[in-house]
């Protein structure tokens, strides 16, 4: 998953902050890792991990406000488009594309 190029729609739009939309990549990142430790069974278990995910997307909206920049409607899609990848990376192909990210506050 490493070589996946996560969040590339923001990284390509300058109204991103390189800097912060790092973050949010490897928040990506650890999500895949744990899933690959925890091997999560079944989807509530896979949605409790995309749930603690999305709450450092919650977080990381501070360092984007601070930037100039925020989590609005091209990031939202984005960032939910590669939780939906990733999902269906390690198997979870039936995942609720909005139950993967239904902590957000973005």
């Amino acid at each position: 998953m490493t070589g996946h190029d996560f969040l590339h729609g923001m990284y390509a739009d300058p109204y991103f902050p390189d800097h912060v939309v790092d973050k949010g990549r490897a928040i990506l990142l650890r999500l895949c890792g744990r899933i690959e430790a925890e091997r999560p069974s079944d989807l509530a278990a896979l949605y409790a991990l995309t749930e603690a995910a999305t709450e450092e997307f919650n977080l990381l909206e501070a360092d984007f406000e601070a930037a100039g920049s925020e989590i609005e409607t091209v990031a939202r899609e984005e960032i939910a488009g590669d939780f939906r990848f990733v999902a269906s990376a390690y198997g979870f192909t039936d995942a609720d594309a909005e139950k993967l990210v239904a902590a957000r506050d973005w």
